[in-house]
C-alpha cells in the first residue's frame, strides 16, 4: 500500500524585523526573501516550497504587521499579513528575544482565537546573554497564548530548523502535491530581480528613501555574448518626489552607478550567470497612497 502524501500551507507571521524572511530562507535552504536590518523589508507574500517524496510544505513569508499604517501601501501590507491567519494549515508566529508583548495586541488576540496548529518560534537565541533569559520569555508567552509548540531558534545560524520541519510534518493533513516537487516558489524571475534591486536600495540609502522606492522590471531577456550566456535586464526605480530622484542618482550619477554594480553582482549570484543591468529613475508622486498606482505595481487586496 502506498504511503499517504501530506501537504499544507504554513504561514510565517509576526512583527517587522524579527527574522521571518531569514527563517523562510533557512527552512527551504535557499534565498527567496530579501533581508535587511531595516523594518518593513518584505512587501508581498512570498511562497517557498519544501518537498520530499511524502510531504510538501508551502511556506508563506508575509509582511511584518504594522500597528499604525501611515500609507495605503502599508494598509495593503497589513492585509497580506492578516490574511495569513485565514488560509493556513499551520501558523509559525515568529518573535525574538528582544520583543515585548502586553497580550492586548491584535495579533495576539487572533492567535488566541485560532484553532489551527500554531507554533511559537523564538528567534535570535544566539544573542541570549543572561542565564534564564530564554526561560522567562517562554513563561511570559505561556501566560498569553496556548501554543502547540514553542521552538527557540537562530534563523541566521540555522539552529533548530530541522526541528521545525519535523514538527510541521507531524501535524500536516493528508493532501495533494500542490506544486511540482522541484519548484521552489510561486514567483516569476522578474519578481526576484525587482526584490534584489530593492534590497540593494535598502542597504545603500538612508532614512525614508528606501521606503519611497518601488522597482519595476521593464525587460528581462536571455541572450548570448562573447563571454557566454547573459541576461539583459532593464528596470525602473519609481520614487515619490523629484528630490528623491536626485538622491537615488547622486552627484554625477555616482550613487546609481554604485547601486547598479551592487545589484548586478547580487543578480549574477542569484541566477548563476552574467547580467547586463540598466537602471532608470522615474517619479510617481504620492504612489504609496494612490490605489490605481499600487494596483499597477501588483499590490492587490
Amino acid at each position: 500500500m502506498d504511503k499517504e502524501h501530506k501537504s499544507g500551507y504554513v504561514n510565517i507571521v509576526g512583527n517587522p524585523n524579527v527574522g521571518k524572511s531569514t527563517l523562510m530562507n533557512a527552512l527551504i535552504d535557499d534565498r527567496l526573501s530579501i533581508i535587511s536590518s531595516k523594518p518593513q523589508t518584505t512587501r508581498h507574500r512570498i511562497l517557498g516550497i519544501w518537498s520530499d517524496d511524502d510531504v510538501q510544505i508551502v511556506f508563506s513569508d508575509s509582511p511584518g504587521i504594522i500597528e499604525v499604517p501611515r500609507y495605503a501601501l502599508q494598509q495593503k501590507m497589513n492585509s497580506y499579513a492578516f490574511s495569513s491567519f485565514e488560509d493556513a494549515d499551520v501558523l509559525l508566529f515568529v518573535t525574538d528575544i528582544y520583543e515585548k508583548y502586553t497580550g492586548d495586541e491584535k495579533v495576539v488576540r487572533i492567535m488566541k482565537e485560532t484553532s489551527i496548529p500554531k507554533f511559537l518560534v523564538i528567534n535570535k537565541i544566539d544573542a541570549v546573554t543572561e542565564e534564564g533569559q530564554l526561560e522567562k520569555i517562554v513563561e511570559s508567552w505561556d501566560d498569553k497564548v496556548a501554543f502547540d509548540k514553542i521552538i527557540p531558534i537562530s534563523a541566521l545560524h540555522k539552529s533548530n530548523i530541522d526541528q521545525i520541519i519535523r514538527m510541521i510534518r507531524e501535524v500536516l493533513p493528508v493532501g495533494p502535491e500542490y506544486y511540482p516537487k522541484d519548484q521552489l516558489t510561486d514567483k516569476p524571475e522578474r519578481f526576484f530581480v525587482s526584490e534584489i534591486i530593492r534590497e540593494s536600495i535598502l542597504t545603500q540609502y538612508k532614512q525614508e528613501i528606501p521606503y519611497s522606492c518601488e522597482v519595476v522590471v521593464e525587460s528581462f531577456k536571455e541572450g548570448d555574448s562573447r563571454g557566454g550566456p547573459i541576461i539583459n535586464i532593464s528596470a525602473i526605480i519609481y520614487v515619490d518626489r523629484k528630490t528623491q530622484k536626485a538622491i537615488i542618482i547622486g552627484k554625477a550619477g555616482d550613487a546609481i552607478k554604485k547601486l547598479g554594480t551592487t545589484s548586478r553582482l547580487k543578480l549574477e549570484e542569484f541566477f548563476g550567470q552574467k547580467i547586463f543591468l540598466e537602471l532608470h529613475v522615474s517619479v510617481k508622486e504620492n504612489w504609496r497612497d494612490t490605489d490605481n498606482i499600487l494596483k499597477g505595481f501588483g499590490y492587490e487586496t
